[in-house]
């Protein structure tokens, strides 16, 4: 997820876009704090959605 995290997050810091920016940094932290993997990846396709469909 950290590679995914640094795209998105240097994406939304050049772009100036705070979706983005918020979801890489988000990327970062939730792997630490979820153990279950199903649980992981329901929360990383939430954030990519998030991403994908929010335009602020």
């Amino acid at each position: 997820m950290g590679a995914l995290g640094t795209g998105f997050f240097i994406y939304g810091r050049k772009q100036k876009a705070l979706i983005p920016k918020y979801a890489g940094i988000a990327f970062f932290i939730f792997p630490y704090l979820i153990s279950n993997i199903f649980l992981m990846l329901v929360v990383a396709f939430l954030l990519v959605l998030i991403i994908y469909f929010v335009r602020i």
